[in-house]
Parts: C-alpha cells; sequence; structure tokens
C-alpha cells in the first residue's frame, strides 16, 4: 500500500461542459465534495499522506469568475472540513502548501484555522497545494536558503559550496514529508504539469481517463492496484 499518494485533480470544467453546467461557483464545488469520498477511502486503505492539487498559479490567468469559483470552493471546502466530525474521529490532519501571497484573505484564513483546529490530529494527513507551482516552490526553496546563509553572514562563495540537494530540500514546502510513492492524475491528461516536481523523481504515475468529479472508488483502487503491480527501482 502507498504511504503517501499524490493527486492532480483534473477535468472539473469537462466534467460541468458534459453535465451543460456553466455556473464556476457549482463547477467547482462539485469537486471539492469529491475530496470527502477520497479520504473516506483513504482512510480505510490505511495510507498516511494524501497530496491535492487544487490551484496553481498559472490558474490565475483563468476568466475572473473562474479562479473566484475555484478559490471560493477551496475556501468552503476548508470550512467544512472544521466542522466534518469525521475529519476528528479519523484523525485528519489538514495542512496546505503554496504561495500565500496571491490568496484572498479569507481563503487565508480559512487554511489557518483548518490547520489549527486539526494539528492535533496524528492520523492520516490531507495537503491542499493551494497556489502551488513545482517551479515556485523549487525558487522559493533556492531563496530560503540563500536568506537562511546570508542571515549567518556567509559569503555567496561560501554559501554555494553548501548548496546540495538535501540542503535545498530542507527548504521545500513538504520538506519533512516523505516523497509520493504513487501520483494519480484524472481526466486523461498524460503529464504532471509541474505538480511536486522535486519530490516526485521516484514516483509512480497512474494517468486516470475519468474526470475529477466522476472519479470513484474503483477508479482509485485500480489506481492503487497499479502500483502494488510495479517493481520500484528508484532509477536503477
Amino acid at each position: 500500500m502507498p504511504h503517501h499518494v499524490g493527486i492532480i485533480l483534473d477535468g472539473n470544467r469537462r466534467h460541468a461542459r458534459a453535465r451543460r453546467l456553466y455556473e464556476p461557483e457549482i463547477i467547482y464545488r462539485l469537486g471539492a465534495a469529491k475530496l470527502d469520498d477520497v479520504l473516506a477511502w483513504s482512510a480505510d486503505l490505511g495510507i498516511a499522506m494524501v497530496t491535492l492539487w487544487v490551484f496553481s498559479p498559472n490558474n490565475l490567468g483563468r476568466p475572473e469568475a473562474e479562479v473566484e469559483g475555484i478559490l471560493g470552493a477551496v475556501e468552503a471546502k476548508m470550512r467544512a472540513l472544521v466542522a466534518d466530525p469525521h475529519i476528528h474521529r479519523r484523525g485528519i490532519r489538514v495542512a496546505a502548501i503554496g504561495r500565500r501571497d496571491i490568496l484572498p484573505p479569507a481563503l487565508l484564513q480559512a487554511i489557518d484555522e483548518a490547520e489549527a483546529a486539526t494539528s492535533g490530529n496524528d492520523g492520516m494527513t490531507v495537503t491542499l497545494a493551494v497556489g502551488y507551482g513545482g517551479r515556485e516552490e523549487i525558487t522559493d526553496a533556492v531563496r530560503g536558503l540563500l536568506l537562511d546563509r546570508a542571515a549567518h553572514g556567509m559569503s555567496i562563495t561560501d554559501v554555494a559550496s553548501e548548496i546540495t540537494p538535501e540542503a535545498i530540500r530542507q527548504h521545500l514546502y513538504l520538506g519533512d514529508v516523505p516523497d509520493p510513492d504513487l501520483i494519480i492524475r484524472t481526466s486523461g491528461e498524460i503529464r504532471l504539469s509541474g505538480f511536486l516536481l522535486w519530490q516526485s523523481v521516484h514516483s509512480e504515475l497512474h494517468f486516470c481517463d475519468v474526470n475529477w468529479p466522476a472519479f470513484r472508488r474503483i477508479d482509485y483502487l485500480r489506481a492503487i492496484r497499479s502500483f502494488q503491480r510495479r517493481e520500484r527501482r528508484y532509477g536503477g
């Protein structure tokens, strides 16, 4: 069983168009509702960590109403998670990663409240990647490393000698979290699009044709079965 599963939630708009739904808030609330199913399935299977990519900096280029629909759905889901007794009964801890400076204040408040309310839970960890991009994460990690060393009075030459993969990793958003064993992308697209670029170097990948709101337990189980059939070589 994979310890850490990453999921790229793709296909919300295609799912909506097929059902003649055009209101952004409705479209993305359908996708947000699917999160409850995935958390329940993961808990039942004993999966310890799930990281879900829900919004990237590139999404800011979409129409304003769509961006507001996505972020509004994420905010509502964050608040719903805090109030959900199943979250606390299962011991689920909620976290978020990404660039907070591009997110609206109401969403930031909802994230802070969800993280605080579940910080004592020690069951499964669910991390929402909001305002997240893989290149942005690596850029921020290198910047953080440089600023940290500069604060200790190190010269640029000395800092350069300390730039190692492990040193950069310590400054990643998920620096202390194990890399994902399995990454799933819904909607049939066959690419990572920047999801966990650093952490996915040894991840097994599974691409599912089903759009995210229609993702079923059997689709999840097929992805896990595919993972279990593979011989992990870690580059060997």
